[in-house]
């Protein structure tokens, strides 16, 4: 299938499926990315809580986890429910915010990489990087490093971690260690605004919940997330607008939109 193919199946199984999407995420992008979730058309909750996150995901299409306000609890929450998920065959989306910045978010990071067996990886560069053991770049939470010369490396750390990766960035690469795609679409908007990367996190953590195949729900969720950033960057004002104007065009991307927008390719 084509790229555009594979993201109009992903984006009408998940409008006529609406699959519970559990994310135990950062407080920062709480509100933004279960936004982000109703409008591609999944449905989602925020339990973060480790007396009730593992019996929460009981009822998920998929689990998200993202360490973006990173506590030691939060990956004991993060851990125990990632273990009923895998043992329910619940695809896990890791969302590895601002690993390579410090000891606590690297070692937190390889523990729930190592612990859980994990569907997609979803990182800038920088982050999936020092996740793979190799030296990424990252100040705070923000990349400095880029995947151009290493989709090699990139598609071996796939190979053996069992993990689809998908590294966004000004193209977007992702891998399961056989196939490979290139993704151009997204605005530089998107880099502007604090939330965009978590969002990309949970349209690929939506496409999971609702397509069988974690390489064509990193691709298709990519697509539609850099879309609609396209579409919101010619419809708002500026950063302070853009937020709104990204949930309009999620909530208004059809098979049509993807058609005539999408910029991606299948590398092997």
């Amino acid at each position: 299938m084509k790229p555009a193919e594979i993201t109009c199946r992903g984006l009408t199984a998940i409008r006529s499926s609406s699959p519970m999407i559990h994310h135990i995420t950062n407080t920062v992008v709480m509100n933004f990315t279960a936004n982000v979730t109703l409008c591609l058309g999944a449905a989602p909750v925020m339990a973060p809580c480790i007396e009730e996150s593992p019996e929460m995901v009981r009822f998920a299409g998929a689990l998200l986890l993202n360490i973006g306000t990173l506590d030691p609890g939060l990956v004991k929450s993060m851990l125990s429910a990632g273990r009923v998920a895998n043992d329910l065959g619940i695809p896990i989306i890791f969302d590895p915010v601002g690993t390579g910045a410090t000891r606590l978010r690297t070692n937190s990071a390889r523990m729930i990489a190592n612990e859980l067996e994990i569907a997609i990886i979803r990182g800038n560069a920088g982050e999936v990087l020092a996740l793979s053991g190799a030296e990424g770049k990252v100040r705070g939470v923000d990349s400095r490093d880029s995947v151009e010369g290493r989709i090699e490396f990139i598609s071996s750390f796939a190979s053996k971690s069992g993990s689809v990766i998908a590294v966004t960035g000004v193209s977007d690469i992702v891998t399961d260690g056989n196939r490979t795609a290139r993704i151009e679409n997204g605005h530089s908007l998107m880099g502007r605004v604090t939330g965009t990367g978590c969002a990309a996190t949970t349209s690929v953590a939506c496409f999971a919940a609702a397509m069988d195949d974690p390489f064509h729900a990193a691709l298709g969720g990519l697509v539609a997330a850099g879309i609609a950033g396209e579409n919101a960057a010619d419809a708002c004002a500026g950063p302070g607008t853009f937020v709104p104007c990204f949930l309009d065009a999620l909530s208004a991307l059809d098979c049509e939109i993807i058609e005539s927008r999408i910029r991606a390719e299948l590398l092997q």
